[in-house]
C-alpha cells in the first residue's frame, strides 16, 4: 500500500465538497409485492446500472398465490431501473416460467399488485394509485413510441429515396422536419412536466437531434456525429443513474468505430470521440463530468488505446470531475470524518485466517483494549510498524491492556504469499485477510485510503478511544 501524496491532499478535499453539494437527498424505500394468479413463484430484483447491473440483490423463494412480500431498496441505489424477475409455476408439478417486470424506484415507497401471467395486463398488474414514478413513464412512453414510430417511417423514406432532388423528396423532408420539432418540442414540455421524477432524466435520450439527408453516407456520419449532444442536458446528475447512458454512448462510440479502417486510425478516431464528448459533459454537472471521463477511461484501458488515456489525464487530475475514484475517496473521507473518540468503532463480520466466525462487537476479550492495525505485507511503511508493535505488544504489562486486530488489505499473489509468509511470526494476534483489499467492507467502514492505520478501541463498548500513529501515541491513550 502507499500513501497518497500530498500534494493530492486539497484535490481531494474540493472533490469531497463538491460530492457533498451535489449528494442527492434519497432515503431507503420499500417496494411491497403482492403476488396473485399463481401457485408459486421465485422473485428476484436486478438493478439495471450500476458495477453489480443484472445481478439479483434481492431474492425471496417459495411465495405463494395471495402471499406478500416487502423488498427494501439501500438509498445508495435510488434514483434507478430495476426489473422484478418471476419465476413461477400455475400448478404444484408444472415447469417454471419467467416473467419480468420493469420498475422505477425513487423517493417513494411501491405497492405492487402483480399476475405474473398477465405482468403487462393493467387489469391484472398495477401500483397503488398515487404511485408517480412507473405511472407517469407508462403513459408517457405510450404516446412517445406513437410518435417516433410515425417519425421513423419518414426518416426509412429520407433515407432509401433514390431522387434526392425531386419536389416529392423535398416535401418529406420538409414534413420529417415539421414533426422532428413537434416531437421535440413534445418531449421537452414532458420533462419539465416530471422534472421532479427520475422517469423525466429516461426521456431525455429519446430526443432526436437534426440531420442532414443530403450528400454521402460519409457526409450523413459526420452530421449525424455534429449533432449527436442535442437535447441532452449534461446538468442533470440523474443521468448516471438510467440504464439508457452507457447504451447511448456506446451507440455515439459506433459512429466514430464505422469510419476505422486499420489500427492507427482506430486510435485517433476514438480518442477524437473522447474528447468532444468529455468537452461537452465538462460543462455540465460534475457527476456526468466524472461518468463521462469513466466510460473513456474503461474504455480506452479495455481496448489499449494509448493515445485515448494520455488525453484523459487532465480530466482525471480536475477537481470538478468527480470519477468513481474521486467519488470513493470522497466517501473514505466521509467515513474518516465520523471515526473520532466517543464514537462507536463499525462492527467487523467475516472469518478470520483460521476459517472461523469473527465478529468485532461480539468479540469476548479481557483485555480493556483492542488495537486495530490496517497493514500489508507489501508496505514498507507497515513493516516498520509491526516490527516495532510486535515486540511491544508481548510486553507482560502490554498484553493486560491490548490485543492487536491486525487486518490484512494484501489482493495480489505476491502480496498475500508475502503476507503468509509474515503472519506465521506474529502469534498472539488477531488476524483478519479480506481478498479485496482496501475495496472490502471493513477498509470502506473504516476510510482507509492509505496503510498502516492504526484504531485504538474500548473492549467493553467498542467506542473509538483515538487513531494513534505510534506506539508513543498508544500509551498515552491508555495511560489516561
Amino acid at each position: 500500500m502507499k500513501k497518497i501524496p500530498i500534494k493530492y491532499c486539497l484535490f481531494f478535499l474540493i472533490s469531497f465538497i463538491l460530492l457533498k453539494c451535489y449528494e442527492l437527498n434519497a432515503q431507503d424505500i420499500s417496494l411491497k409485492i403482492h403476488v396473485r394468479g399463481v401457485y408459486e413463484t421465485k422473485i428476484q430484483l436486478l438493478p439495471l446500472s450500476g458495477s453489480d447491473a443484472y445481478n439479483p440483490i434481492s431474492e425471496k423463494n417459495g411465495i405463494k398465490n395471495s402471499e406478500t412480500i416487502t423488498i427494501t431498496i439501500n438509498k445508495e441505489r435510488l434514483p434507478g431501473e430495476f426489473v422484478l424477475l418471476f419465476e413461477y409455476k400455475d400448478k404444484p408439478n408444472a415447469t417454471p416460467v419467467s416473467a419480468e417486470k420493469f420498475l422505477i424506484m425513487y423517493k417513494q415507497n411501491i405497492e405492487l399488485w402483480i399476475n405474473p401471467l398477465h405482468h403487462n395486463n393493467a387489469d391484472s398488474t398495477y401500483f397503488q394509485k398515487d404511485e408517480k414514478e412507473n405511472n407517469a413513464y407508462n403513459i408517457v412512453n405510450n404516446e412517445l413510441n406513437a410518435k417516433k414510430e410515425k417519425l421513423g417511417v419518414l426518416h426509412s423514406f429520407l433515407m432509401n429515396y433514390d431522387d434526392t432532388e425531386s419536389s416529392f423528396y423535398k416535401q418529406g423532408n420538409d414534413e420529417y422536419e415539421k414533426r422532428r420539432n413537434d416531437f421535440n418540442n413534445w418531449l421537452k414540455k414532458q420533462v419539465e412536466q416530471y422534472k421532479e421524477l427520475f422517469m423525466s432524466s429516461l426521456l431525455l435520450f429519446e430526443y432526436v437531434p437534426y440531420i442532414s439527408f443530403k450528400g454521402n453516407e460519409a457526409e450523413r456520419l459526420k452530421n449525424i456525429i455534429d449533432n449527436y449532444f442535442e437535447g441532452i442536458n449534461f446538468n442533470d446528475s440523474q443521468l448516471v443513474k438510467t440504464s439508457n447512458f452507457s447504451n447511448w454512448m456506446n451507440n455515439y462510440v459506433n459512429l466514430y468505430g464505422s469510419m476505422v479502417r486499420n489500427a492507427s486510425q482506430r486510435d485517433s478516431l476514438f480518442a477524437a470521440a473522447g474528447i468532444n464528448a468529455i468537452e461537452k459533459a465538462k460543462k455540465g454537472h460534475p457527476l456526468v463530468y466524472g461518468w463521462m471521463v469513466d466510460y473513456f477511461y474503461k474504455g480506452y484501458e479495455a481496448n489499449g488505446i494509448d493515445a485515448g488515456m494520455k488525453i484523459l489525464e487532465p480530466y482525471i487530475n480536475d477537481p470538478n470531475c468527480l470519477t468513481t475514484k474521486q467519488q470513493e475517496i470522497n466517501k473514505r473521507l466521509k467515513a474518516i470524518a465520523t471515526l473520532v473518540a466517543g464514537a462507536k468503532a463499525p462492527n467487523i463480520i467475516m472469518k478470520d485466517i483460521n476459517g472461523n466466525d469473527f465478529e468485532l462487537h461480539k468479540w469476548k476479550i479481557e483485555q480493556p483494549y483492542i488495537l486495530l492495525l490496517f497493514w500489508s505485507a507489501g508496505c514498507n511503511h507497515c513493516e516498520e510498524t509491526v516490527k516495532k508493535l510486535y515486540p511491544w505488544s508481548l510486553k507482560d504489562d502490554i498484553k493486560k491492556k491490548i490485543i492487536i486486530l491486525a487486518f490484512s488489505m494484501d489482493e495480489n499473489q505476491d502480496e498475500i504469499a508475502e503476507y503468509n509468509k509474515k503472519v506465521k511470526d506474529l502469534v498472539g494476534w488477531q488476524h483478519l485477510h479480506a481478498k479485496e483489499g482496501v475495496n472490502s467492507k471493513a477498509a470502506n467502514d473504516y476510510g482507509i485510503l492509505s496503510s498502516p492505520v492504526m484504531f485504538l478501541i474500548e473492549s467493553k463498548n467498542f467506542f473509538i478511544k483515538g487513531a494513534p500513529a505510534s506506539i508513543e501515541q498508544i500509551e498515552k491513550e491508555i495511560s489516561n
